[in-house]
């Protein structure tokens, strides 16, 4: 049987069934290629059926030969059951077919005793490059529920785009720069401890953070002190610099220590204040392009006749903004990597900002900037670092594995047969704290709840972690190997067929989940 997807995975059980459909088709079709006809088939949606053969597709080809129902009843009459295909029915201008379990259970079995952890990975992205950027959190502030949500996504991408055969480049990109860390100094003038900052840097400088924003509501001044030192600090100041280089090595040494903990990695740790010497060579760029207009000394970019206001690039004291920080490091990527995708995963509120930029990459004339895709996601709310109302990871990890471990402890008998029981209650903690995030929905807002994020009932991490330890201790019980020559026609229960059907679903959804992910942030940014 000719395969339609040769950087599928060896054997796809879903590249198999869809080559039994088009070995039927295409005597049907004989002036369409494999790949056009696979183009019009597809999973179904309704449980009653597994595939639907859309006649209405044929339309990308060339117009129609005639009514899509007809169509579709003269296909379903041609086509014959076979070992792969068990029923054929025309329904409207669909053909809905039904597959033979007993071959997709003896498929799915195989496959997965063959290739183990690397069932449903395939070579599709052929070693291309695919950078991601995510966490991203901002040095000498908390790490917080809010960091989480990118650092779940990014993670989620970078590791279906390493199974499809992309070479992936994580990248945390630090907010490292800018007048904030000027107003940190001043606050670390008045309320810094030495021994305080040595035992918790984080906390600490969060709270003076917090501390000198409050002074600043009152004494508006304050923020102009901030303004000197962050000039300072782009002109080379060394005292400036100093200070502000303690503070980012002190908080990237914590954030290592909760992505451990949360196991996640990252290739690169990046940072808008490596971009000096790249952020003046795209500004000489904006200036040959003719891109740039001054405004009272201020430099930026009009982007209305495209709908987006204008971009503010320099401002009239000279110093950088985030936009203009984020040309540079984008040219600086794709010189670096020759990327295929590069995705950015930031808060929905940042839309415009994204909308913007890409829009300037085009304007530059760099042929690479529609790779470049935002994939957003809604806020954690509840939270504000100015205010002094975030609560730290670090705090909701430790909640976590105590309520976990407290759960655990209930059953003295199998707590006793725990080897680690801090890491396990870790491991389940952080799934609690995971899934219910993740429940939430992508772009959707959320307000932070400890009974939500504690919660070990119902369709929780809790019961995901405690589910695959039952199944894993059957199977360690049972001591009986798999038998690849069985008889399963034998097999008739529904549960088990059921299961077969959503095994084999699984590599066709890694290969479409991330594209449906970058999708629907694409149709959600050309509607703003």
């Amino acid at each position: 049987m000719e395969t339609t997807n040769n950087n599928a995975p060896a054997n796809s059980i879903d590249d198999q069934f869809v080559d039994a459909i088009i070995d039927q088709l295409q005597p049907l079709n004989p002036n369409l290629t494999r790949v056009q006809i696979s183009e019009m088939v597809g999973r179904s949606t309704k449980k009653t059926n597994d595939y639907t053969i859309m006649v209405a597709k044929l339309n990308k080809f060339g117009k129609l030969p005639g009514n899509p129902a007809a169509i579709a009843a003269d296909w379903a009459s041609k086509m014959s059951p076979n070992d792969w295909l068990s029923e054929i029915a025309a329904a409207g201008p669909l053909v809905t077919i039904n597959i033979n379990k007993s071959k997709l259970l003896k498929e799915v079995i195989r496959l997965v005793v063959e290739q183990k952890e690397k069932y449903g990975c395939s070579k599709e992205g052929n070693g291309e490059t695919v950078v991601v950027e995510f966490s991203s959190p901002n040095i000498a502030k908390p790490f917080h529920a809010g960091h989480l949500r990118s650092t779940i996504i990014g993670n989620f991408l970078q590791n279906i785009h390493r199974a499809l055969g992309y070479n992936v480049v994580g990248i945390n990109y630090l907010g490292d720069w800018g007048k904030q860390y000027g107003l940190l100094a001043v606050g670390y003038d008045r309320y810094g401890s030495e021994e305080q900052l040595k035992a918790d840097a984080i906390r600490h400088l969060y709270d003076i953070y917090v501390k000198i924003n409050a002074d600043a509501e009152a004494t508006p001044t304050i923020h102009d002190e901030a303004r000197l030192i962050f000039k300072g600090m782009e002109e080379g100041d060394e005292k400036a610099l100093g200070i502000w280089k303690r503070f980012r090595d002190l908080s990237i040494e914590e954030y290592k220590k909760i992505y451990q903990r949360l196991n996640v990695h990252f290739d690169v740790y990046a940072g808008e204040s490596l971009l000096s010497e790249a952020m003046e060579k795209q500004f000489k760029a904006l200036e040959e392009k003719g891109l740039l207009t001054d405004d009272k000394g201020a430099r930026m970019i009009d982007l209305k006749p495209y709908k987006l206001n204008v971009a503010l690039v320099k401002k009239t004291d000279g110093t950088t903004l985030y936009i203009t920080r984020d040309i540079a490091a984008a040219y600086e990527r794709f010189q670096e990597y020759k990327f295929k995708k590069m995705f950015y995963v930031v808060a929905a509120q940042q839309n415009f900002h994204f909308q913007q930029l890409f829009k300037i990459l085009e304007l530059m004339g760099y042929e690479w900037a529609n790779r470049c895709q935002h994939i957003s996601f809604g806020m954690v709310k509840g939270m504000s670092t100015r205010k002094g109302t975030v609560v730290f990871l670090q705090d909701i990890l430790t909640e976590a594995n105590r309520e976990m471990r407290e759960i655990m402890e209930k059953n003295q008998e199998k707590f006793a047969e725990i080897s680690d029981p801090d890491m396990v209650a870790d491991v389940v903690g952080m799934s609690a704290v995971f899934i219910q995030d993740m429940s939430a929905g992508r772009n959707k807002d959320y307000e932070f709840a400890w009974d939500r994020v504690l919660d070990a009932k119902g369709h929780t991490g809790p019961y995901l972690q405690f589910a695959h330890a039952r199944l894993c201790g059957v199977e360690r019980k049972a001591g009986v190997a798999i038998n690849l020559d069985a008889n399963l026609d034998l097999v008739t229960e529904r549960e088990a067929l059921d299961l077969a059907v959503a095994i084999s679903k699984y590599p066709p959804t890694l290969r479409t989940d991330w594209w449906w992910m970058a999708r629907s942030n694409r149709r959600r940014n050309s509607r703003n």
